[in-house]
């Protein structure tokens, strides 16, 4: 009898070994610099998306868009948009009564330029909101923690950067776009990621809207970007400063990507030219 119960006891150990140490490979990243962190894993936690009641929730993909105004006045939204903005915590627009405006940049890769407008915000007293990806966490772990020591938002980009509308379909899929991006900032930073989503693309759905919500975050959008993601065809910086310039209105939430070499270049007189018109530069944290 003793001898059969070992047996048996030898046979479930070669079997379930196998499962043990792909579980611990699951949670491994290696960073550029060939150093390695072990992220939280979180696969055997309970999924807060499961069997909720979502059936009567619009899963069409819609595509952020605005309606610009070049005459210092707010961007504009349909007022079925506005509708599944306030119902789900989502913002494009902050304190329009008020000379203020919200910086953020979105990072999906770095392109060497992140150093040089942290230098910037710093040097004019200026505390922004980064957007970033798991893989920019992973290769740019430096640059992550100097954001956050500086008092800056690292905000949650998701993890692999899809249309959060497809994401959606599956529950399991959308909750972990956001906690891989969770887990990593926390094992770099040692601090929970700020509660605010930039939807990647701009591309959501009501349901995408209705799961971000239930995961305690608030969704960002923007009333204000422009072409400057394309590094191959970069704008100029007078002809970039001009749109800005006649864009910007009270409580804009302005989008700029950090990949830009015009942004670069412009970022330093621009915030200078918004403060000397009056204008205050607030965090997301300060929403109304």
């Amino acid at each position: 009898m003793n001898k059969k119960f070992v047996s048996i006891f030898l046979l479930c150990t070669i079997f379930l070994c196998p499962y043990s140490v792909k579980g611990y490979q699951v949670g491994k990243i290696t960073l550029t610099n060939t150093k390695s962190i072990t992220t939280l894993d979180d696969n055997n936690a309970p999924s807060r998306l499961k069997n909720l009641n979502t059936q009567n929730l619009d899963r069409r993909e819609k595509n952020w868009f605005f309606k610009p105004n070049n005459s210092g006045m707010p961007s504009e939204e349909p007022a079925d948009i506005l509708k599944l903005l306030n119902k789900y915590s989502g913002y494009y627009l902050g304190d329009t009564s008020k000379k203020i405006l919200y910086l953020t940049f979105d990072e999906g890769y770095e392109n060497g330029y992140t150093a040089k407008m942290l230098d910037i915000l710093k040097s004019n007293n200026v505390k922004a909101a980064f957007f970033v990806t798991t893989p920019y966490i992973k290769d740019n772990a430096e640059l992550v923690k100097r954001m956050v020591n500086e008092g800056h938002l690292v905000c949650n980009h998701s993890e692999k950067h899809p249309s959060m509308a497809d994401a959606a379909k599956d529950p399991i899929r959308f909750e972990r776009e956001f906690t891989v991006t969770e887990n990593t900032y926390k094992e770099i930073t040692g601090k929970e990621m700020p509660k605010f989503f930039r939807p990647p693309m701009g591309k959501y759905s009501e349901l995408s809207l209705f799961y971000t919500k239930q995961l305690g975050y608030k969704t960002i959008f923007w009333s204000f970007a422009y072409n400057d993601w394309n590094r191959q065809k970069q704008p100029s910086p007078v002809e970039a400063k001009k749109m800005i310039s006649r864009r910007t209105h009270n409580g804009a939430i302005i989008l700029l990507h950090a990949v830009s070499k015009t942004n670069s270049e412009i970022l330093d007189s621009l915030i200078k030219d918004w403060k000397n018109k009056g204008y205050v530069l607030e965090g997301l944290d300060k929403l109304p």
